[in-house]
């Protein structure tokens, strides 16, 4: 069963562009290329995911991932921003109102499917195989095992840190805030302080050695696995 995509842009081209390399790799794609369509084609599509524009005609992005964020019946689809907005600011304001992912522009179609991909495999919808194994430029990681190598050796992870890895790796280029990794990675309660995160940060990347820069701190937001463009 193919995913469900909505694709949200005003500019011909590059709605285009998305829809063919969507519907090449035979996801169901529909287009609507005004904000103020967004929610009457949600309601006849039934999308798993959105790939949305911010700087819009009708309605702004923002105030459109707000609406499907909070509304009961839509609240559950997944949204990837799609911006030439690049400051911290609205990268901020698009995850804190729920965002799963956003992507700056310019952008290849490969990382924009690898993030549709990996969002989608988070929530557990169609379009996505997960597979047992990763690989990252010299670094390898194997799933089931939960074994980590880099150039071929072992890296003795913690269970913690390798939840971490794991995780980051899920979603390659995604910024996670500290609150995020908290509650995706630690789960059992947020009796946790936010420094925990980066200490477990700094001994993921110390074990890493020569693939450390792999694991990326972003200033103000938080941290991030590199992005599949820059490897």
């Amino acid at each position: 069963m193919s995913a469900r995509v909505l694709v949200v842009e005003d500019d011909v081209s590059i709605n285009e562009l998305i829809c063919y390399n969507l519907k090449k790799e035979g996801f169901d794609v529909h287009s609507v290329m005004r904000g103020d369509g967004v929610m009457v084609a949600i309601a006849k599509f039934d999308p798993e995911l959105i790939v949305l524009d911010l700087m819009l005609p009708g309605i702004d992005g923002l105030e459109l991932c707000r609406k499907i964020k909070q509304g009961s019946g839509t609240k559950h689809i997944s949204v990837i921003m799609v911006t030439a907005k690049g400051l911290e600011a609205d990268i901020i304001a698009g995850l804190q109102l729920g965002a799963d992912d956003y992507i700056p522009k310019p952008f290849s179609p490969k990382v924009l499917l690898a993030r549709i991909r990996a969002v989608l495999r988070r929530s557990g919808k169609p379009g996505a195989v997960e597979l047992d194994r990763r690989e990252f430029r010299n670094l390898v990681m194997d799933l089931p095992k939960r074994i980590v190598r880099v150039d071929g050796e072992g890296i003795p992870l913690t269970t913690r840190e390798f939840d971490i890895l794991e995780f980051l790796s899920r979603s390659p280029g995604r910024v996670f805030t500290r609150d995020q990794l908290l509650d995706n990675v630690w789960k059992e309660g947020r009796f946790i302080v936010d420094r925990a995160v980066d200490v477990h940060i700094r001994g993921v990347r110390k074990k890493l050695g020569k693939a450390e820069d792999l694991v990326e701190t972003i200033r103000g937001i938080g941290y991030r696995f590199k992005d599949i463009e820059d490897l």
